[in-house]
């Protein structure tokens, strides 16, 4: 009878879909490596949209720009001179309606005042930075990923030494460079 139960229960394990699996990237900084695993279930616009700038080699030679310590790190936007990199890429809607919250760990688009201006820019969040969530007074930004790996780094990151550049606050006095950012796996399902 147990061979009988488990026979049918390997059938029917067989025969459920395989839950697709989100995609993971590595990102080589100047201070070491972050795996960040991307919500392609939860944020597909923006995960996908991440992706593409990957795919394109786009954050090569970008910084972590503005570093901001017990708030959150930002990053894939400009160059070491603080020259902000050529996008022609449009913008994406917010998907801060997805439900995800920026939590500690957490990486959200970065935006403008207008809510579906994200591009290439980036964050990743030093603590639980819940006002950041959409509400009924806030458009919220959207959470799209999470650093499985190398939080130490982004710890690291956050406590660089910062100044004032031109308009810019927050600026790494040493440019925190963001060598590359590659894909371990993918989201089989794309």
């Amino acid at each position: 009878m147990l061979k009988k139960s488990l026979y049918a229960f390997t059938l029917t394990a067989m025969a459920l879909p395989a839950m697709a699996a989100n995609t993971v990237v590595e990102m080589s900084t100047s201070m070491g490596n972050i795996e960040i695993e991307l919500y392609n279930d939860k944020a597909p616009i923006s995960a996908k949209n991440f992706e593409d700038y990957v795919k394109a080699n786009f954050y090569k030679g970008t910084i972590f720009h503005r570093v901001i310590p017990e708030f959150m790190i930002q990053g894939g936007g400009f160059d070491a001179n603080m020259e902000e990199k050529a996008n022609n890429k449009a913008p994406i809607k917010n998907e801060s309606y997805n439900g995800l919250s920026n939590q500690r760990g957490t990486l959200a688009m970065a935006r403008t005042n207008d809510p579906d201006s994200a591009r290439s820019q980036f964050f990743i969040n030093l603590v639980n930075n819940d006002f950041l969530n959409r509400s009924a007074r806030n458009a919220g930004y959207a959470v799209f990923g999470k650093v499985t790996k190398g939080m130490d780094v982004v710890d690291k990151i956050a406590k660089v030494p910062t100044r004032t550049y031109a308009m810019h606050q927050n600026v790494p006095v040493k440019p925190v460079m963001i060598h590359s950012v590659s894909i371990k796996t993918t989201n089989p399902t794309k």
